[in-house]
């Protein structure tokens, strides 16, 4: 190990400023003492030596429709410290050449994203990084396929991914919903999801025991990049009505997680995205306890036994 001179940005002595002012300061140590006391000096100056370089003890994978990068974007600004996002992608048919995709998607490309062999196999490769979460991060399937699908979808991945929990975003959702205690819930689905699709959406809550107080497609415009946060903000507020008791934001190519603390601080309630929620499930089954903050209530809470 290289021995630097000891510096004033050491945590351990920040008063000594050289070698004859740290055997100054040090001379009525016994020697034992002194040996302990110059080696954790040096391990911390060799420990501000290096930059930080992503390397993280949790690993999160997440599996994307091949043009929509805010998933990937959000995982990455709700991972704390110690956690890393590590992204494989799915074909969609809904997307024409550039990733632009219609003002209103159509079922048939959303119904068959979930269709193999593509998927489980996107899930298997992934699934050989050492990972200990991978989402699937999409929502609109499980509105047109249904929460029965989606059980068989998790369980059809997980055979593929050696054991690695698969989360599915509406699953998530639920689950979210059981915790916090929500059965009134207000759901805003993205603006290209067609009414027909919206009112799939508040079927699948239903069955799952959710009574949809509000549901629609946000008033915004039909295009992933160009949605500010503002405007999301002034539309839930707006539309979200008093008796609902949660907010789900559905959609993960929708830009969302920007407005959740703020939302949440101006309605009291607690507001739920299909990105948050979904790396609130993976971060849970990863087993990793770093702490979220400013990015919903549901961070606080565990898993509820279900």
């Amino acid at each position: 190990m290289v021995r630097y001179p000891l510096v004033s940005m050491s945590p351990i002595l920040p008063l000594a400023v050289g070698r004859s002012g740290f055997d100054a300061d040090i001379g009525h140590i016994d020697q034992h003492a002194n040996l302990r006391y110059r080696s954790r000096i040096n391990f911390w100056l060799e420990v501000a030596m290096w930059q930080p370089d992503g390397w993280a003890q949790t690993r999160i994978g997440i599996l994307t429709p091949h043009a929509d990068i805010v998933p990937e974007a959000e995982f990455s600004a709700l991972a704390p410290d110690g956690i890393s996002i590590h992204a494989a992608r799915i074909p969609f048919g809904g997307y024409r050449p550039g990733g632009k995709m219609d003002p209103t998607i159509a079922d048939d490309p959303v119904r068959a994203i979930v269709d193999p062999p593509a998927v489980d196999d996107a899930a298997e490769m992934l699934a050989m990084a050492p990972l200990h979460a991978t989402v699937f991060g999409f929502t609109s399937s499980s509105y047109v396929r249904g929460a029965a699908d989606d059980a068989a979808l998790k369980s059809r991945l997980e055979a593929r991914t050696r054991g690695i929990p698969v989360v599915i975003p509406c699953t998530a959702a639920a689950t979210a919903l059981v915790a916090l205690s929500a059965k009134r819930v207000a759901l805003i689905s993205p603006p290209w999801f067609s009414a027909e699709m919206d009112q799939q959406g508040a079927r699948y809550f239903q069955s799952q025991g959710f009574e949809t107080v509000y549901s629609g497609p946000a008033g915004l415009p039909s295009d992933q990049q160009a949605i500010q946060p503002e405007q999301l903000f002034d539309w839930v507020r707006t539309h979200v009505p008093a008796e609902a008791e949660a907010v789900f934001i559905g959609g993960n190519g929708f830009r969302a997680i920007s407005v959740i603390k703020a939302l949440e601080d101006s309605m009291g309630r607690p507001v739920l995205t299909a990105n948050q929620v979904a790396f609130w499930c993976a971060l849970r089954l990863s087993g990793a306890r770093a702490p979220v903050t400013s990015y919903g209530r549901i961070f606080a809470f565990d898993l509820p036994n279900l």
